[in-house]
C-alpha cells in the first residue's frame, strides 16, 4: 500500500493575506502522512512542488487535496494531471467531493467527467474574477485614480541608505559595498541611487 500525500496551494504570500493553515489542517485530519505546499497561481504553467510530487510519487499512493482548484484552475492542466494519476496508478481524493481510485490502472468514466466539470467551473471562476479586476481597474483609471504600487520617492528610502550614500557619492565606497552594508540587493541599490540623483 502506498503513502498518503496531501497537497495544499494558494496564490499569494502570507504577507498578502493568504494562508495555507486551513488546507494543511484538513489534509492532516484526512490522514495525509506528508503534505506538500506551494504558492503559485492556479493556472501557472509550472508548479515546481506539485510537478516534483507527481514525478516521484510511488505507484499505489493516495493524493489528497481540499478542492479541485488546488491542483489547477486550467482545464487542460487538470486533464494532464488526471492522466498522470491514471498512469501512476494513484488514488486521488478531493475532500468532501469525490474520490477517484486509479490504483488498478483504470478510471471510472463518471468520476472523470465529474472532475473535469469541476475543473471547468474552477477555470470559469478564475476568468470571471480576472474580468472583474480588469473592469475595476479600467473604471478607476477613467476616474483618474492611480493603479498599482505608488512610486518610490526619496522620502521612502531607508535611513541606513541615506546615511551611507555620501560615501558612495564621493567614491570611497562601491555599489557592492553600499548594497551589502545597507542589506540591499545591487539592483535595489542602483534604483535608490537613481532616485536620489533625480531628486537633486
Amino acid at each position: 500500500m502506498g503513502k498518503i500525500y496531501g497537497f495544499a496551494r494558494c496564490s499569494l504570500s502570507e504577507e498578502k493575506g493568504q494562508y495555507l493553515n486551513r488546507q494543511v489542517r484538513e489534509l492532516k485530519a484526512a490522514g495525509a502522512e506528508e503534505i506538500i505546499t506551494e504558492r503559485v497561481h492556479g493556472d501557472a504553467k509550472v508548479k515546481p512542488q506539485l510537478d516534483f510530487l507527481l514525478e516521484h510519487i510511488e505507484s499505489g499512493s493516495t493524493l489528497i487535496v481540499c478542492e479541485v482548484s488546488r491542483l489547477s484552475r486550467s482545464v487542460l492542466q487538470f486533464c494532464e494531471i488526471m492522466e498522470l494519476v491514471k498512469e501512476k496508478h494513484l488514488r486521488l481524493e478531493v475532500l468532501g467531493s469525490i474520490t477517484v481510485d486509479c490504483r488498478s490502472g483504470e478510471i471510472d468514466p463518471m468520476s472523470a467527467a465529474f472532475l473535469q466539470m469541476a475543473s471547468i467551473f474552477s477555470e470559469l471562476e478564475k476568468n470571471i474574477l480576472r474580468a472583474r479586476v480588469r473592469s475595476g481597474m479600467a473604471n478607476a483609471r477613467a476616474k483618474g485614480k492611480q493603479i498599482g504600487r505608488r512610486p518610490t520617492t526619496k522620502a521612502d528610502l531607508p535611513a541606513v541608505f541615506i546615511k551611507y550614500y555620501p560615501s558612495y557619492a564621493n567614491g570611497s565606497m562601491t555599489v557592492t559595498e553600499l548594497a551589502r552594508i545597507c542589506g540591499l540587493s545591487r539592483p535595489t541599490a542602483y534604483k535608490y541611487i537613481k532616485i536620489l540623483y533625480d531628486s537633486l
